[in-house]
């Protein structure tokens, strides 16, 4: 048994997410597989919510602890998780600053007016758009921000891209392996494999370490969104082993990260032509709608592994639908027609 309940948790969610059977989706792929979706986008009602808040759970006591004053965060211009911190922010009574990088090379008249950046500032965070690509690793003008903010006598808090390398970043998805454990008591089966877009790596970390309690950590199928998989499945890993490490959990093996590289392309943030067509099953099926970042990516493998036989017939596959929907919004001109 997994040693989370001793960490304290900051409640920010409605509760467990919901898991839905896609009957649509699954007879569009011809129904040898079973889909179903377990819904973190309808988690909260802070901004819209999203995969970042349950790890957020686990990383504010420790920034209320710590006396801080300031949430400071790091991501791109369409940032779901600077979005999620901000909102976190106004709940709790902080400032908020986040740094926000050009890290999707894509032209859109209104990319840094609409969607997630709209809500963050709107929310009243400190949004500095800075010049600079992508890298999921520390950024300089990350750790330049709280260096200002201690200059003007405030007390920043940091928090990493995605909260992915913070110490507690892969614990909420630890718990979210709990969570699937008792609904699956409920349904009266066990999911055969797990699906999940994979980044900045704490949510797929967490994951790992939560299912290798009931040896399934190799059923969790992380589907590459970065477009840099060497960077991400080493971060994965480390993330991994740290919080097994922290929740007693088993011993996480290279081999346990399971990482699929061919859907990322043409780049971090650009959705390719299989990309947006994928979003459209999904819409027209099901009306579920995904984001050309992350979930865009996430279905395009999904659909994709299940067409090319990679999931055995009567395999029951939950998709990890983790939020990001608004930044639909920065692709206006792309989806004009749907």
């Amino acid at each position: 048994m997994l040693n989370l309940a001793r960490f304290e948790r900051y409640p920010l969610t409605f509760g467990p997410t919901p898991i839905e059977f896609l009957p649509r989706l699954t007879e569009h792929l011809g129904g040898d597989v079973e889909i179903y979706a377990k819904r973190e986008d309808c988690n909260s009602g802070l901004a819209m919510g999203g995969n970042k808040l349950r790890k957020l759970e686990y990383i504010v006591p420790d920034a209320i602890a710590s006396g801080a004053d300031t949430l400071v965060s790091i991501g791109g211009v369409q940032s779901n998780h600077t979005r999620l911190v901000a909102a976190v922010a106004a709940k709790i009574g902080m400032k908020c600053h986040v740094i926000q990088e050009s890290w999707v090379p894509h032209d859109d008249a209104v990319y840094d007016r609409v969607g997630n950046i709209l809500m963050t500032r709107l929310m009243g965070a400190h949004s500095q758009l800075v010049d600079e690509g992508f890298d999921v690793g520390i950024r300089d003008s990350w750790l330049n921000a709280l260096k200002e903010i201690e200059a003007k006598g405030g007390k920043p808090y940091p928090i990493p891209a995605g909260a992915s390398v913070h110490k507690y970043g892969g614990l909420g998805y630890v718990g979210f392996a709990e969570e699937v454990r008792a609904q699956e008591a409920e349904l009266g089966f066990k999911f055969d494999y797990v699906v999940v877009c994979t980044v900045t790596g704490s949510t797929h970390a967490g994951m790992i370490v939560g299912f290798a309690d009931d040896g399934r950590a190799r059923q969790v199928i992380g589907i590459d969104g970065s477009f840099t998989p060497r960077q991400v499945r080493a971060q994965v890993l480390d993330i991994a082993q740290k919080t097994s490490a922290l929740v007693d959990g088993p011993e996480i093996a290279g081999e346990d990260v399971i990482l699929m590289e061919d859907y990322a392309y043409p780049a971090y943030g650009v959705p390719s032509r299989e990309t947006v067509e994928a979003m459209r099953i999904a819409a027209r099926t099901e009306a579920m709608i995904t984001d050309p970042v992350y979930e865009g990516k996430s279905i395009q493998g999904l659909i994709d592994l299940v067409k090319k036989g990679f999931f055995p017939k009567k395999s029951k596959v939950l998709y990890a639908h983790l939020g990001g929907v608004p930044a639909i919004n920065g692709y206006s001109y792309t989806f004009r027609n749907g």
